[in-house]
């Protein structure tokens, strides 16, 4: 209902065969460019800000141009970046032998698609990033899924040692990091190839088919504190994608004997290249997959991974160390990822189908009266594990499409309340869907984080079916902190759930609770997540009573009560990916942590213009 910023999505594919291979096999040399392109266009829904490709063609002969990149902004930018792409290549269709010369021809190519939870918009911020030398080993080319929480602390790094970064973004000084570690790289393997006796383009060729990707990412990577996926290409023709190792942004590969693909998600490679899942492989948290020159292709750890031991919310005293990282991001579950992915699929059934009891217990059992439906279009799944669920208990169902996403309201042209009565419009209902003051309306999501969109628009319109309760579903628990590894949502009163804490305290004349969270978070260390102290005299019950009177338009007549995902049942739908910092407030980083204690402070400071 309230979409979400997602950063961002990747695509990389190596050729191994030469192009002419592709041209008899499957009538084009443009393979690579085809499929890359099908790649992107598949994860569209991680980035609609911008996107971005490169190539690198390794037959490039010297004095001709061997590293290619187009960026674009807005949603059709995946379109536009092609279409370029195609103009320029036109004259090079029709034989083999001039394809060569075309801008795009290569056996390396890479692509990104963006969305930005920074706030900073623009061309220059869209990926990739190129950082350009003389020397094809010390051309770097990066992009990637990632959000750092201590940039500036990288940031200051670079500075000390004598660097310059032209701009101030976690893309750009990333780049210039790991190209100065690049470079080391080079210049040691100029050291070896002179001692060896080796001279002038000689040591050029032992250079490029020695180089270390390894060396330079572990150099690099060791300084950061965040999640990612980062992926690059350089000019001598080696590639590359490291994970995080928390495990917190997702990747996966596949490699035969034609191909080594890689993208943020399964189902888009599983598509472009009519494979099986079991085809295809994660990439292990703290690990790169590393393509070299020659298409020699391995996985090689980069940094330790990160592993957790949880304490069981039910039972204290069993705690569980799981033999793999821990933290791999719940949302791409909920949320972010495709669900068209065999697992993903069935984890959000299961989220659905295991609020039944909760939903029944909301409707007093009568299922008779009540109609279920859906909204958004992500929460389909959800609704339809709901829906098994009822039908497990009560054979009789009622389901009924009640929300429509209407049309993209320009409420930029409208201020104030001028603005608000516009945004109610943007979604519409079906009337003659309920028999009115008898039927109750469940109606599912997959999160319920600001409540703007509940507040301005769907309880409003809803309430016009005049149905005799609303029960509103969210298959994730209630988002109680803020996220800094990739999610748009930096900022702790910008969530329902936390202005609803924050209400209660009031209300409740502890206001002392403010204060001693606040000097905690701002003097004590930061392995310690203070805020978590906000919520803790709350049931979750007393935080949904406030949500829904915080957000229920007073002209609304119709009851309304809401029924969250608990954590238990999170991780029990999703076993396998139970980072869920957003929920709990356990960081799998310092810096997400860190950042989170530094929320409240700016809140306390900024919002309630405390000084304290």
């Amino acid at each position: 209902m309230e979409q979400l910023k997602h950063e961002c999505g990747v695509a990389m594919i190596r050729l191994l065969k030469p192009l002419d291979y592709y041209q008899q096999k499957y009538g084009t040399w443009r393979y690579g460019l085809n499929k890359l392109y099908l790649l992107m266009e598949k994860q569209h829904n991680r980035g609609q800000e911008g996107a971005g490709m490169a190539c690198v063609n390794l037959d490039a002969p010297a004095g001709e141009e061997y590293m290619f990149r187009e960026k674009a902004l807005g949603k059709d930018a995946i379109t536009e970046i092609f279409k370029r792409v195609h103009d320029e290549e036109k004259n090079f269709h029709s034989s083999i032998h001039q394809s060569i010369k075309s801008p795009f021809a290569g056996q390396l190519y890479m692509g990104h698609l963006r969305y930005s939870t920074t706030g900073k918009s623009g061309l220059q911020y869209v990926h990739p990033f190129l950082r350009r030398n003389n020397w094809r080993a010390k051309n770097l080319c990066l992009c990637g899924n990632f959000n750092m929480t201590n940039i500036d602390e990288v940031f200051q790094f670079l500075t000390t040692q004598g660097q310059s970064p032209r701009i101030y973004g976690d893309a750009y000084i990333t780049l210039e990091l790991m190209g100065h570690r690049l470079d080391r790289e080079v210049e040691r393997l100029f050291t070896e190839a002179k001692e060896q006796g080796l001279e002038g383009t000689a040591i050029t060729s032992y250079i490029e088919n020695n180089v270390e990707m390894a060396n330079v990412l572990r150099s690099t990577m060791s300084h950061y504190d965040g999640g990612y996926v980062m992926c690059g290409l350089t000019g001598s023709g080696e590639m590359f994608a490291v994970r995080d190792p928390w495990g917190i942004r997702p990747a996966f590969y596949y490699q035969d004997d034609e191909i080594v693909v890689l993208a943020s998600e399964r189902p888009v490679i599983q598509t472009t290249f009519d494979l099986m899942a079991e085809d295809i492989h994660e990439l292990p948290a703290g690990q790169a997959l590393i393509i070299r020159k020659n298409g020699e292709t391995h996985l090689e750890q980069i940094l330790s991974p990160i592993y957790n031991t949880r304490v069981s919310t039910l039972n204290p005293k069993h705690s569980t160390f799981n033999s793999r990282p821990n933290f791999a991001c719940s949302f791409e579950r909920i949320y972010f990822s495709r669900g068209s992915d065999c697992d993903i699929y069935q984890e959000r059934k299961r989220l659905g189908e295991q609020l039944t009891p909760a939903i029944f217990k909301a409707i007093d059992g009568d299922v008779t009266h009540t109609v279920f439906s859906y909204i958004p279009n992500t929460a389909e799944v959800a609704f339809h594990g709901m829906t098994d669920g009822v039908r497990r208990l009560n054979q009789n169902v009622r389901i009924e499409k009640v929300v429509w996403k209407d049309i993209k309201m320009r409420t930029f042209i409208a201020e104030g309340t001028e603005r608000n009565d516009l945004a109610a419009h943007v979604y519409d209902v079906t009337y003659g869907s309920l028999t009115p003051y008898e039927d109750n309306l469940v109606i599912i999501d997959d999160s319920i984080v600001r409540g703007t969109t509940l507040r301005e628009s769907i309880f409003k319109i809803l309430d016009r079916l005049h149905p005799k309760k609303i029960v509103m579903v969210s298959s994730s628990p209630q988002i109680r902190y803020p996220d800094y590894y990739g999610i748009d949502m930096s900022h702790l009163e910008e969530l329902c759930a936390f202005r609803a804490a924050i209400a209660l305290i009031q209300e409740r004349g502890m206001h002392n609770l403010i204060v001693e969270t606040y000097e905690k978070c701002k003097s004590l260390p930061t392995t310690t997540n203070h805020v978590r102290a906000i919520y803790a005299p709350f049931s979750v019950n007393e935080i949904n009573s406030k949500i829904v009177e915080m957000l229920r338009p007073e002209s609304m007549a119709t009851p309304v009560e809401l029924v969250f995902q608990s954590i238990e049942g999170l991780h029990h739908a999703c076993p396998h990916h139970p980072g869920d910092w957003y929920f709990t407030g356990h960081y799998p980083t310092s810096g997400g942590t860190r950042l989170c204690n530094q929320a409240f402070v700016n809140y306390v400071e900024q919002v309630m213009k405390l000084q304290l």
